[in-house]
Parts: structure tokens; sequence; C-alpha cells
């Protein structure tokens, strides 16, 4: 892969993404590489413009003859700083309210009020994944609102209480 970014050589690759269809194929042209909290990112041109592919999720990759030029008004730094701004707002699609511990607020990164509970709003990706999140918090954290968040832990820990013999 990196033979072809400093080559400017095109390449077909077959890749896993996380939706549907789960596996691709493309003729891309390789813009350049980003290394990110350990992990590798391919920033590359195709049929659907600039698209930033994981490497590691990249699974068959041949290089081409094709040549490309990468356009002159290209800033892999400042795409790569709009890729990260996009992905964070897609992300986070919604929002809980939750009541912290000082532990709890300290863990997320919130700061306390005081040395009581603190309220606060945090953003959330899905109530799925916050569910999760907040399950890992144990006592420390008190979902109050979406109503199906906070039905979703209580239904949660009754089901832990009764497992058991609380």
């Amino acid at each position: 892969m990196a033979d072809a970014v400093w080559t400017r050589r095109a390449v077909h690759l077959r890749y896993r993404r996380w939706r549907a269809p789960e596996e691709i194929e493309r003729r891309v042209e390789p813009y350049g590489l980003v290394l990110k909290a350990g992990r590798w990112y391919l920033v590359a041109n195709g049929p659907h413009g600039i698209r930033t592919y994981r490497v590691d999720q990249i699974l068959e990759l041949q290089s081409l003859e094709d040549r490309f030029t990468v356009p002159d008004d290209f800033d892999l730094a400042a795409h790569w700083k709009g890729h990260l701004e996009d992905f964070r707002a897609r992300l986070h699609t919604g929002e809980a309210l939750v009541r912290l511990t000082p532990e709890g607020a300290r863990r997320i990164g919130v700061t306390p009020e005081g040395d009581g509970w603190t309220e606060t709003r945090v953003p959330i990706e899905s109530i799925d994944h916050a569910h999760g999140e907040f399950l890992r918090l144990g006592a420390d954290v008190e979902v109050m609102a979406p109503a199906e968040l906070r039905d979703r832990i209580a239904a949660t820990t009754r089901t832990l209480a009764t497992r058991y013999g609380v």
C-alpha cells in the first residue's frame, strides 16, 4: 500500500466494511496513509470521491499500472481533520441525561459538581451502545433520559439482581 502511495499507482482492493454489502471491490487512487491510535487508514480517491479505508480491513490488494496525480489543492492533514469531525458528528446521534457520582464523573471526563451527584448531558451513539457504556459505570451512574435507555438499564439490572439472587 505504501509503495502505491509513493509511486502514485492506482490499486484494486477488496474491502470489508461495517454496512451492507460488507465486502466491496474498488479501483482507488491512494492519496496517503494516516496512523491514528495504532491503526492505519488509507485515504483514497475512487468512484464515489475521496474515502477513508481502515488498512486492516483490506482483504486483498492488487497494484495496477495506472498512474494518477494528486490534485494540487489536496491537503491530507486538512482532509483527515475534516474526516474526523464528520465521523464524530455522525457517531453521536443523540444525548442522554445522567446523574454521576464523583467517581462516575471522573471516569467519563466530566468535572464533578462539589462532592455529590453531578447531572449532565452526554452525547450517545445509539441506545444500544449507550446501554453497554453506562452499564460499565455500575452504581456510579443513573440514567434519567431518554426513557428507552433508562428502561433498558433498569431491565438489565433487574435481570442481574435475579440472576445473583438479590
